[in-house]
């Protein structure tokens, strides 16, 4: 009897073990590419069947009547009865309105002041819009001069929030100039993700990540690219990897400065790797994912204002649309401390430390003179919805040549490990001692130079 009760109890192991296995894999098998015609959808107002669309590239220009800069800075001079700091305290409750008050003085003076100049800057590269599946799409579209025969790549670069096209000011003119590190230049194409800039934002429910990917490669297929390379951060980071993932034979490759997976495979790697992070990780890059605690600290103190994008954009964006001094302080507060989370610490928020004040007040003015910062802020709902997360993108693999720049300040990092499940060609995992979430504006040489790496790999393989 007390060996047939031995052997019951073996048999029943063994099939818990063997249904945990199964149920672990189906969890975590590699799903099959989803018809992409789900991705198809009209998102401009009233019904599709009036709309026929308008397929030609129209040059477009950023011009702003001198009664549109003076009402903005009769708000700026009605600055409200701000409360002052708790004494020693810097960025640690927000953004320090000691530094705002700073700021908005620069910004009605010197920086409006200027805003011919700024306007002319920010008009340096070409501007166009163009219409697809109902929006119209602005894009800057930098083509290289060089002699006959040099080698052109085209190439996608992606921004997100609360970033703009602003980002890549620094790095165009690297990418589309030869030089001895690469044979070759790249035809950049820089988009507004809709209801960002001068993009227009849908008038329908749905506007997910998955949705911007296939508005992208139209517009690159618009332009006459078939193949192209692609980079991004934040959103861009998750709209390009979307690309690689849903056009495979069409993306040359993938250059991302915020890789991260949310599989279950992803999560159970990077759990188990806590334990034993050496054995996955490079010694002197394991502070870039562990301790886990500290990391989710931080995590938890920077996302308060995702839950309330992911849930009610439309609020916030009423309290911030059109009150220039509301939009600097929330949009600001990002650069300071998602650059380095120390500079909480700084009564000036470090926001100088790497950004101009003109850099950062570029990006607030494209903001607050298109009223784009509500259907910005969507994108949160639309991607971390019940129906988008259910589709689980992250369990689909690519093939497509993939590149990680590994900023030691950003917000959240994946182990390669965890990585090569979706990123099945990880060709490159570079990690950086400095830098933060938007580094491309941040250190527009560190990402050039990586990005080229990479490309240099993927053109050398051919």
């Amino acid at each position: 009897m007390r060996n047939t009760m031995g052997y019951v109890k073996s048999l029943v192991f063994v099939a818990v073990v063997a249904a945990s296995y199964m149920y672990y894999r189906n969890l975590t098998a590699p799903l099959p590419l989803p018809p992409l015609n789900q991705l198809e959808q009209y998102w401009g107002p009233g019904d599709a069947k009036n709309y026929k669309e308008d397929t030609a590239i129209k040059p477009f220009k950023i011009n702003y009547s001198n009664d549109t800069i003076h009402k903005l800075r009769t708000k700026l001079n009605d600055v409200p009865n701000l409360a002052k700091p708790l004494e020693g305290v810097a960025f640690q409750y927000g953004f320090n309105s000691n530094r705002l008050q700073e700021i908005i003085t620069y910004w009605k003076t010197n920086y409006l002041a200027k805003w011919d100049e700024r306007e002319k800057f920010l008009n340096q590269f070409p501007h166009f819009k163009t219409q697809i599946q109902g929006l119209d799409i602005h894009f800057i579209h930098v083509k290289p001069k060089v002699p006959a025969g040099t080698k052109i790549l085209p190439i996608l670069l992606l921004h997100g929030w609360p970033g703009s096209v602003r980002e890549f000011y620094d790095i165009i003119p690297m990418l589309t100039t030869k030089s001895e590190d690469k044979n070759y230049v790249f035809e950049v194409i820089v988009p507004s993700l809709p209801g960002y800039g001068w993009s227009q934002g849908a008038s329908k429910q749905g506007m997910s990540t998955s949705k911007i990917a296939l508005i992208m490669k139209k517009l690159m297929n618009r332009i006459g690219h078939e193949q192209f390379y692609v980079q991004g951060g934040d959103w861009g980071s998750l709209i390009g990897n979307q690309i690689g993932t849903f056009f495979q034979d069409n993306v040359k490759g993938i250059h991302l400065n915020m890789c991260g997976l949310q599989s279950t495979s992803a999560m159970l790697k990077t759990f188990i790797a806590s334990f034993m992070p050496s054995v996955f990780i490079e010694k002197e890059y394991v502070d870039f994912y562990f301790p886990a605690l500290p990391k989710l600290k931080e995590i938890i103190i920077e996302s308060g204002y995702m839950h309330l994008q992911a849930t009610k954009p439309d609020t916030i964006g009423a309290a911030l649309v059109g009150n220039p001094i509301g939009l600097a302080a929330y949009i600001l507060e990002k650069f300071s401390t998602w650059t380095n989370p120390t500079y909480r610490q700084l009564a000036d928020g470090g926001l100088e430390k790497y950004f101009t004040l003109d850099s950062l007040l570029d990006n607030i003015m494209i903001y607050y003179l298109t009223d784009t910062i509500t259907t910005s802020q969507r994108i949160y709902y639309e991607t971390f919805s019940v129906q988008e997360m259910g589709l689980q993108f992250d369990r689909i693999q690519t093939k497509v040549p993939a590149a990680c720049a590994k900023f030691k300040y950003e917000l959240a990092q994946t182990v390669d490990w965890a990585l090569r499940d979706h990123f099945t060609n990880l060709v490159q995992s570079n990690h950086f001692q400095d830098g933060g979430h938007f580094a491309a504006m941040q250190l527009p040489a560190v990402i050039y130079k990586d990005l080229v790496q990479f490309v240099n790999k993927v053109e050398n393989q051919k």
